[in-house]
């Protein structure tokens, strides 16, 4: 190589190291064995290309100056027009990598299906046989993340955590428009949607604190949908637990579906309790009082229907009827992207709750710190957890902005 080509790729390798200065390789260096086995199948995918990727761009590249119109001395055969050594070449080699890639893909799809529990905390360990997961449900809503741990009986909002190695079974599902459920470092992306449940078996396996977003565009507040996700050791998990139930409130139906309404930069908030069948009422879409569950309406089908009868259903049945008024007089809707807030449709008003000059840096919620043998804890509430739902954003249940007990248009 001529001292100006080591110059060249010098600086080129520079800049490359420059660009990637500033990016969080997450995706690609995982604390979790579920992303991490991800990880790899990205690493072997992309080896498998690159072995048909380079050579045809070195060729192409040879070919190019070696027949150049000012080399006379290469050959020139105007009448040659197949060769079977080079069909078989360009044949077999990519034939072969697909049929790899195929291999690999149908390992993988069922190897790290979603909804298949672990056996494994990572490459050199088995789940232990006495091990017990931890279940935690997600529920995404405008525009903050609500988890509920049915096993300790307490629920918080924009925060999880998690003890170190042992397996997670999420179960996920939305409140109103679809969103999706992301921590990099733990395991892919699993859609949340109104009316059904996904699911997702995962296992983190450093302590560290981790972000979680949605990566499914969902309306205004969408850009500051995230969460953080914590992995502690089991005395720090332990020590969270009762964090959340010291300074937590009460989650009834009346607490959640204020909190349910639109609002963005939610601060974290700590649920010390929960009323029973409050997950099971989100998922059927029944949190509202007075409306049929969709498990409950299912059951009706699958029997054969109500009959006659069923007409007095109809109300029931109506999860989102707050327009329907407005639209039989000719008065167009409101966009449903703003759900509940009463403006109408590409109106430039934000949604309710949803303040474009607060600064970013302000949640008004707690978060982790320090705890014993150097893995995290927790600090305590900024400006208190505990209150009632009627309280402000800094120390209630709900945020103020959401306390809006007047009925919804018909």
């Amino acid at each position: 190589m001529t001292p100006q080509l080591k110059i060249v790729a010098r600086l080129f390798a520079l800049l490359v190291l420059v660009g990637l200065s500033g990016c969080n390789l997450v995706v690609m260096s995982p604390s979790g064995d579920i992303a991490k086995q991800q990880a790899n199948l990205i690493i072997v995918a992309t080896v498998l290309m690159l072995i048909i990727i380079v050579p045809v761009i070195f060729l192409t590249l040879f070919f190019a100056w070696r027949y150049r119109g000012s080399n006379t001395s290469a050959p020139y055969d105007p009448e040659w027009h197949h060769s079977t050594g080079l069909e078989v070449i360009i044949w077999s080699a990519p034939l072969a990598i697909i049929i790899a890639l195929g291999a690999v893909t149908w390992i993988s799809t069922h190897k790290l299906d979603p909804y298949r529990p672990l056996d494994r905390l990572d490459a050199q360990r088995a789940v232990p046989a006495e091990t017990k997961p931890i279940t935690v449900e997600v529920v995404a809503l405008d525009w903050k993340w609500l988890f509920f741990y049915p096993d300790y009986g307490i629920a918080t909002v924009n925060e999880m955590a998690a003890p170190v190695d042992v397996p997670i079974n999420f179960r996920i599902t939305a409140s109103s428009v679809m969103n999706s459920f992301y921590v990099p470092a733990l395991a892919g992306m699993i859609y949340a949607m109104p009316g059904m449940e996904t699911k997702l078996h995962a296992v983190i396996n450093k302590p560290g604190e981790y972000e979680g977003l949605s990566s499914n565009y969902s309306g205004d507040g969408f850009s500051h949908m995230r969460f953080k996700f914590h992995g502690v050791d089991q005395a720090g998990f332990d020590q969270w637990v009762a964090r959340v139930k010291q300074n937590g409130t009460a989650l009834n139906r009346d607490a959640y579906l204020k909190l349910e309404k639109p609002s963005a930069r939610e601060p974290v908030r700590y649920y010390a309790s929960v009323e029973d069948g409050l997950y099971r009422a989100v998922l059927n879409m029944c949190a509202t009082p007075g409306k049929m569950c969709m498990d409950e309406m299912m059951h009706i089908d699958m029997a054969g229907g109500g009959g006659i009868e069923s007409h007095e259903n109809r109300a029931r049945l109506e999860h989102d009827n707050r327009h329907a008024g407005e639209a039989a007089h000719g008065t167009a809707a409101p966009a449903a992207t703003f759900p509940a807030t009463g403006n109408p449709a590409r109106s430039p008003e934000p949604a309710e709750g949803v303040n474009s000059q607060q600064p970013q840096g302000q949640s008004g919620g707690p978060s982790m710190n320090q705890g014993p043998h150097g893995a995290p804890g927790m600090h305590d509430m900024q400006g208190g957890a505990s209150g009632s739902a009627s309280e402000t954003p800094q120390g209630g249940a709900a945020p103020a902005q959401l306390n809006n007990d007047a009925p919804a248009k018909p």
